[in-house]
């Protein structure tokens, strides 16, 4: 049985991916700026109905007009994005979405979507409309910003088991590898908060590993002075989760990474680096030998070290606090896994088979 990596505080390591953090509007037409009043004065009622009839003009400019403004009420108003799609917004922006070959439309549909599902009261309603593939074609195709909002959009929409696996089955785990390959810094942390949802799923880790993810994760693991390394670690203790996965990290040579970041890394990244090297050293005698080659052990022998340091120098008083409770426990885990690690580190090699398991 795999050790499973303690993931409790996961997501404090990657961005929010909230609503856009674009510019609005460089020049507001008339339109826009009694938007702003209406925003200020929290009377946007009169305004919705109009925008989601606009959504339907024949007129580009009259789409983009009301869909930037759509885009702008709902960004930090959750009363707003309910109003939106009770207005029936969703449907005519999936359909734009889905029909429109212009990049900047695309682009404001997909924000605006980001904004409306962040509100759980809409996600439900966005699946069901049909907006999952519109969003993999604009994270393939769209702007900067597009892909990006694409990205955190996906993320939002993938709440349960079901809503993870569409999403994995419409396509969407290449562009977000290739987002996390070669987007910006924003781009990267947007894919790989995207990534490290969907691949929960057991099915996307594997379409993961196969659109080549592991490269791309190795790569920004080794580089230690980047603010991706806790982004990548994280997203491989949900990939080594199957045999492809495990296989791959070896293969485009994340031994020597995640040996490097237990010793030199930050308290939070030798955490996850040793439940990795646990996962793929559990049920392989090959790995492990490798892993033991690459110089663990002492690094392994100072990170428990230092963990049960940390577990005997707890707060004594008997009613201590929740949160006081919760590190007890956390720094007892990881000191278990590494002493583990250590043990099998240790272990002469037996049994005949070669497995890569």
């Amino acid at each position: 049985m795999l050790t499973t990596v303690n993931n409790d505080n996961s997501f404090s390591a990657f961005s929010d991916c909230n609503s856009d953090r674009s510019a609005e509007f460089s020049t507001p037409s008339s339109e826009t700026r009694r938007l702003l009043i209406a925003c200020a004065a929290d009377n946007s009622d009169e305004f919705i109905p109009h925008l989601v009839l606009n959504l339907h003009s024949c007129s580009i400019e009259d789409q983009k007009q009301a869909t930037m403004e759509i885009r702008l009420l709902a960004k930090n108003k959750e009363e707003n994005r309910v109003k939106i799609a009770k207005a029936g917004a969703i449907k005519p922006l999936v359909s734009l979405l889905s029909s429109s070959s212009d990049l900047q439309l695309q682009e404001y549909v997909v924000t605006a979507i980001l904004n409306l599902s962040l509100c759980d009261e809409n996600k439900d309603l966005i699946n069901s409309s049909g907006a999952v593939e519109p969003l993999v074609v604009a994270l393939e195709t769209g702007t900067p910003t597009a892909k990006e909002n694409a990205a955190c959009a996906l993320l939002r929409l993938s709440r349960r088991e079901e809503d993870k696996v569409a999403i994995g089955r419409a396509g969407a785990i290449p562009p977000l590898v290739k987002l996390l390959e070669g987007g910006g810094l924003r781009g990267k942390k947007d894919a790989a908060t995207a990534l490290y949802a969907v691949c929960s799923a057991k099915e996307n880790k594997v379409r993961a590993v196969r659109a080549g993810v592991m490269r791309a994760l190795v790569e920004l693991m080794a580089d230690l002075g980047s603010s991706m390394v806790d982004k990548a670690v994280y997203v491989v203790s949900v990939v080594v989760g199957v045999v492809e996965g495990r296989a791959a990290l070896v293969d485009e040579g994340g031994i020597p990474v995640l040996v490097e970041i237990v010793e030199v890394g930050t308290q939070r990244q030798k955490e996850i680096a040793v439940g990795v090297l646990l996962q793929i050293c559990e049920e392989s005698w090959v790995y492990r030998t490798m892993v033991a080659r690459e110089g663990a052990i002492p690094p392994l022998v100072a990170f428990s070290q230092s963990q049960s340091h940390s577990h005997s120098n707890r707060p004594r008083h008997k009613r201590g606090s929740k949160l006081k409770l919760l590190f007890i426990r956390y720094c007892w885990c990881t000191w278990e896994q590494a002493e583990k690690l250590i043990e099998l580190l240790r272990q002469p090699r037996s049994g005949n088979g070669a497995g890569r398991s």
